[in-house]
């Protein structure tokens, strides 16, 4: 029986059931590696490069919101700041309004005393003249305070300035006519002080 050779003979002889000794290289894996490193790199930098988009997105937005809110702080303090001016005018305007409201009877009164005296009695004349000229003295000092009278006799009834007091019918004038002042109305800065007291016509 003859003599089987070893397997080192076989490996060197290169007979076939042999295996090799290293494995052959590929000449390519080296190329391949570093394709592969780029695009890992590729990948990281574009990663990178897209939060870094996402992070000054984020702060544009954040910048945004901030300049929002300023603007609305800067308009809310305009706002407060117009509103107190106002209400500054508005006290300037209407601060004396109760008292002009407490003065009106004084006026009232004078216009009832020369309603009653005889303007043709020679002997009240003096003292006609002298309730006229307080009674125009009090209206011109009223009237630089802002002060307008509503004397509305002859005009169109508006419910806005006058009290009806009763209604009359009439047919020599339209209706809802104002026929006569029971009671002057008075108005500060446009501001209704009080209604004017008329007597109002109506369709016969």
């Amino acid at each position: 029986m003859a003599k089987e050779r070893s397997e080192d003979e076989q490996i060197e002889s290169g007979e076939p059931g042999a295996e090799p000794t290293a494995e052959v290289e590929n000449p390519n894996a080296d190329e391949q590696h570093a394709a592969e490193e780029a695009l890992a790199e590729e990948l990281a930098a574009d990663a990178g490069e897209s939060a870094q988009e996402e992070e000054i997105a984020s702060l544009h937005q954040q910048l945004a919101d901030h300049k929002d809110m300023v603007l609305r702080a800067q308009a809310e303090v305009q706002n407060a700041r117009r509103r107190a001016q106002q209400d500054v005018e508005k006290a300037h305007k209407f601060g004396v309004e109760k008292l002009i409201k407490e003065l009106l009877p004084v006026v009232d009164n004078l216009e009832r005393a020369l309603s009653t005296i005889d303007s043709e009695d020679e002997a009240q004349k003096a003292v006609i003249e002298g309730i006229e000229l307080t009674q125009k003295s009090f209206i011109d000092t009223l009237s630089k305070s802002g002060v307008e009278v509503i004397d509305p006799a002859g005009e169109p009834f508006d419910p806005e300035l006058h009290q009806a007091m009763t209604q009359v019918p009439n047919g020599d004038v339209e209706p809802n006519t104002v026929l006569d002042v029971f009671q002057k109305g008075y108005r500060l800065h446009g501001r209704l002080v009080r209604p004017a007291m008329v007597v109002v016509s109506k369709a016969p």
